[in-house]
């Protein structure tokens, strides 16, 4: 398979269990992205795209939206887990993380800068493992990219070439 089917084919595999994620913050709105974990309807994201959010939304990538219940969040680890009302949802393929090795391809698909990019991929490589940076005055142990990221994709997936 030649590396552009290679893309074509982990984007049409991953992009139905991407969604986007909305929180109503007081006059304003937090836009990030989410990853599908359960057919019934819970979803991972990151804290920060949540946190203090009077109401969050799901949106898939057929366009339907639903509210979601906050089930929990780990503002250290920086991860919550949302649940929406819904069945047969497509799942996300979760990897091992501890199975990474630096030069690994890595994809990120999300919603950089928003939902007007929704659903955008672009890839890289896995340029280093447990790298500790400080994020607001916390220490976070993280996997670093050069695949490009930006405002929006917090919460989104970074995909192996394995497709998960």
């Amino acid at each position: 398979m030649s590396a552009k089917e290679e893309f074509i084919e982990i984007y049409r595999e991953n992009i139905a269990s991407i969604v986007s994620i909305r929180g109503s913050k007081g006059d304003g709105m937090s836009l990030g992205t989410g990853v599908v974990m359960s057919a019934d309807g819970y979803i991972i994201t990151n804290a920060h795209v949540v946190e203090g959010s009077s109401r969050v939304d799901v949106v898939f990538s057929d366009d339907a939206r639903r509210k979601a219940l906050l089930v929990g969040m780990d503002e250290d680890m920086d991860l919550a887990v949302l649940k929406v009302e819904a069945r047969d949802l497509p799942v996300a393929e979760f990897g091992d993380s501890a199975a990474l090795r630096v030069g690994d391809t890595a994809y990120a698909i999300g919603n950089p800068l928003g939902e007007e990019l929704r659903g955008t991929m672009t890839d890289g490589i896995i340029s280093a493992i447990d790298r500790t940076v400080t994020v607001d005055g916390k220490d976070m142990t993280l996997v670093q990219t050069t695949a490009a990221l930006n405002s929006g994709n917090s919460g989104g997936a970074l995909v192996n070439a394995g497709g998960q």
